[in-house]
């Protein structure tokens, strides 16, 4: 399940690379949101696309007025840390909440932090990589 969760998210990740209009920075952030991948996609007003529905992991493709960004919840904490230690070997920002993560380029990230709060994380940067 390990291989599939990261293979998952690697794939979300890099489809989302470069996609999204930004954030207000200066926006206060408010306290950590909690609730189902369904009400925390209403909080940033998105319809959720789901693409994994299982026990452990739930995981949307979403796109709002900030642009694509993926959103995951979990059933447990060691569960959503392992998924995000996988995921951030394909780069990216995360967005960490209690039991969820939204993932999306820098831009969207801020700007879901001035609705759901949680705090950014960022995945391992490939542009200093020769090819």
């Amino acid at each position: 399940m390990r291989l599939t969760r990261g293979l998952l998210c690697g794939v979300a990740v890099l489809a989302l690379a470069g996609c999204g209009s930004g954030g207000t920075e200066n926006k206060p952030v408010p306290p950590t949101a909690t609730g189902s991948l369904e009400s925390l996609a209403a909080e940033v007003k998105c319809k959720p696309d789901i693409q994994t529905d299982a026990d452990e992991l739930r995981q949307a493709l979403c796109r709002n007025t900030d642009g694509r960004f993926v959103l995951a919840t979990f059933a447990t904490d060691r569960g959503q840390r392992e998924w995000i230690n996988d995921a951030k070997d394909y780069g990216g920002y995360y967005l960490v909440g209690r039991k969820w993560v939204a993932v999306g380029d820098n831009g969207v990230v801020t700007a879901l932090r001035g609705t759901l709060g949680g705090d950014v994380e960022i995945g391992a940067d490939h542009h200093a990589h020769g090819g």
